[in-house]
């Protein structure tokens, strides 16, 4: 048996040597002739390629399939690059234009802000937020502007955008503002379009609620809060914010004042409204107010039903 299998190799080795050569020496031959330059071997190439080229075109097909296979993985391969490239650049833009928002908010500010006069017969005086109350009982922050500047107890604070709240207590380079989230403000309002007076109420939330409507069933959520001027304090027509709901159904106020960004305050100057002379007055006199006028309301109400 392994004599035969020494047989069988000692005869094809030599043929597989000579096919070998043969195929080099064909190869050789066929770069040769390739390589020179002359028209009768140019021809003679042509002659080939036509006889033998298209014979072998369906071994040519597969090999063009997978070349273009490659380039197509090659064109999704830049797709898929392209398309990440675009979802950051879209992240980057989102973050862009919340940033834009902020500075276009901050630059109407600043701009309503920027009407700066030291005559005290304009209409407002600007000032710098330079501290907060730092307590959750009691919601204020400290001007940098008092006294000497013409500030007086009772004028109005705004922040370019809505009512932020009151002055009460006035230095003589500084003066602090009761906001309207503080438990001690109560502000007569106006909603609108409906009309119905109503008091907002201080809760020390971000959302003061809003009580004492005259007639509950002409409001919606969404309608303007505006002050009415009642009481002599505040000047009518300042916007507050616009009505919600709470999970509780309990009627608040979204306030338009940016409570978590308050850097500048314009203080209006109102000299038709009542003079406070004493310090603190304001909340004594405002709960005075609203306790008479609640009052007032119970009795008309005992009356018309006792005439009924």
């Amino acid at each position: 048996m392994s004599n035969d299998r020494q047989t069988q190799t000692d005869y094809f080795a030599p043929l597989r040597r000579a096919i070998t050569v043969i195929l080099l020496l064909g190869l050789f031959g066929l770069f040769i002739l390739w390589r020179i330059d002359s028209p009768r071997v140019e021809k003679f190439r042509a002659l080939v390629i036509d006889t033998f080229v298209p014979s072998f075109e369906w071994m040519l097909r597969p090999m063009t399939s997978v070349v273009k296979l490659a380039q197509d993985y090659q064109s999704y391969e830049k797709l898929l690059e392209q398309n990440k490239e675009l979802r950051r650049e879209l992240q980057q833009m989102k973050s862009w234009k919340e940033a834009a928002l902020q500075l276009e908010q901050e630059n109407a500010r600043l701009l309503d802000l920027n009407q700066l006069r030291v005559d005290s017969k304009l209409t407002h005086v600007s000032g710098i937020v330079i501290a907060d109350s730092g307590s959750p009982f009691r919601q204020s922050v400290l001007l940098n502007i008092g006294s000497r500047d013409g500030i007086q107890d009772g004028w109005a604070a705004m922040d370019g955008l809505g009512l932020v709240g009151r002055i009460s207590g006035v230095g003589s380079s500084t003066s602090r503002v009761i906001l309207l989230t503080d438990t001690a403000s109560q502000i007569p309002v106006i909603i609108q379009p409906s009309g119905q007076r109503a008091i907002l109420m201080g809760d020390n939330s971000f959302a003061p609620p809003v009580e004492f409507i005259e007639n509950v069933d002409l409001v919606r959520p969404g309608d303007r809060v505006v002050t009415s001027g009642r009481g002599g304090v505040l000047p009518a027509g300042l916007l507050i914010g616009t009505l919600a709901l709470d999970p509780n159904n309990r009627i608040r106020t979204r306030l338009a004042a940016d409570y978590e960004r308050l850097e500048f305050l314009k203080v209006l100057r109102d000299y038709g409204t009542e003079a406070i002379d004493s310090f603190g007055s304001l909340v004594i006199r405002k709960k005075t107010e609203i306790d008479v006028s609640t009052t007032t309301e119970t009795y008309e109400k005992v009356n018309e039903s006792s005439s009924e």
